[in-house]
């Protein structure tokens, strides 16, 4: 039998060292086995240690509403002129329905024109498309949009011309004339592919469009909860806690009235509250529904009034009147709307109406929204639809 020979001094000081360090690692394993097993097993949904990003759905930063993925809230955008004339072919429009934004404002004569932004429109016609105006173009830039018009003022085609914003005015590459219908002049029309290739073919890709604050759907379910239980409490007279008590003094609005000028009545536009879907049904002056197609994403090219179906009724979640300076330009037939400035509003949601104060400080800037105490309000989820009231308008609610 072999015997070991005797270690000497340094062998056995180098065996302790060895050993030293192998329990030093086996205790930092351990340690950080144990360490991501006690974390893992305290995470929970209410715990900020198990909260990532991926944990809420995505939601489109300009409606609020949950998106399949959070990539498309840099999709390009699309900023479209349409028009509103009672008489001329123009109504029903189309597409509007899908429109994330609309911005309403006097055109010429008390007839109202719409800005209309679109990100990711599953419609397969938008329009009519009418020309542009400055104040438009100021109300569009935030959105890094393309701006889509057929011609304009003079004064708005100098200012796109000059302000490096996307431009696509009318071209028989990316629009269409429909024919065989009673859309008379409005009759221009284009789609989200003839748009995405305009902008495939320049090279625009993206868009970071600058957006309102919103809450989120379930945000706004939990807020709806507690009014409903609060106003129920305070109905039956029964004692309520400090979380009700903003709610025994809320301003209700369940009729809206927007009188843009009296020069044409039937530009006017009224609301009607719907709880059951908490958006605003919104009509014409001569109490119509305004109505626009929704023509389906596999149509090429329809007619309109004959092969998209019936017209469903404009329905925004948030209403906002945006009291504005206007006066008429020195042909003295355009308007001209203060964009960049200050000045009140009053926005309506939940069947509510909050009054408000509104500032933009630049083209390029976003109209920011605050209360009187100077904090910037949240949207609900869904679609906004701001009105450009002139100092002469008249604004009713009930």
């Amino acid at each position: 039998m072999r015997s070991r020979p005797p270690r000497t001094p340094a062998k056995k000081k180098r065996s302790r060292v060895i050993a030293i360090v192998l329990l030093i690692v086996v205790i930092i394993l351990a340690g950080g086995t144990i360490a991501i097993w006690y974390f893992s097993n305290q995470q929970s949904e209410d715990s900020p240690l198990g909260k990532t990003e991926f944990d809420e759905p995505p939601y489109s930063i300009l409606t609020g509403l949950e998106i399949a993925d959070a990539s498309l809230n840099n999709s390009p955008v699309y900023c479209i002129q349409i028009p509103n004339g009672s008489t001329d072919g123009a109504r029903p429009q189309a597409g509007l329905t899908d429109a994330a934004i609309v911005f309403e404002a006097i055109a010429e004569q008390g007839i109202t024109r719409f800005a209309a932004i679109f990100q990711n429109p599953t419609v397969s016609v938008i329009g009519p498309i009418r020309s542009l105006r400055p104040y438009y173009l100021d109300w569009d830039t935030p959105f890094d949009c393309t701006v889509t018009h057929a011609g304009g003022s003079a004064e708005a085609l100098a200012a796109i011309a000059s302000g490096g914003q996307r431009n696509l005015d009318e071209n028989d590459d990316y629009m269409w004339r429909e024919s065989g219908s009673s859309r008379l002049w409005n009759n221009l029309f284009t789609s989200p592919t003839l748009l995405n290739d305009f902008n495939n073919t320049n090279g625009y890709t993206s868009s970071n469009p600058i957006a309102f604050p919103r809450q989120t759907p379930d945000d706004n379910a939990r807020y709806l909860a507690t009014k409903s239980n609060c106003i129920s409490q305070i109905a039956a007279n029964e004692s309520t806690d400090d979380a009700c008590a903003t709610f025994a003094t809320l301003d209700t609005a369940n009729s809206i009235d927007l009188k843009f000028t009296n020069y044409s009545y039937s530009h006017n536009v009224s609301y009607t509250y719907d709880p059951e879907t908490n958006t605003y049904l919104r009509y014409h002056q001569d109490g119509q529904p305004h109505l626009s197609y929704a023509c389906p994403a596999d149509l090429h090219q329809p007619l309109t009034t004959a092969e998209c179906g019936d017209p469903l009724q404009i329905s925004p979640s948030v209403v906002i009147a945006l009291h504005v300076r206007e006066s008429t330009m020195s042909d003295n037939y355009h308007e001209q709307i203060t964009t960049i400035g200050s000045g009140t509003a009053d926005i309506f949601q939940n069947g509510e109406h909050l009054s408000a104060n509104w500032r933009k400080t630049a083209q390029s800037s976003q109209i920011i929204f605050t209360d009187d105490n100077g904090n910037e309000i949240s949207l609900v989820p869904g679609q906004l639809w701001i009105s450009a009231i002139p100092q002469f308008g008249q604004i009713y609610y009930e």
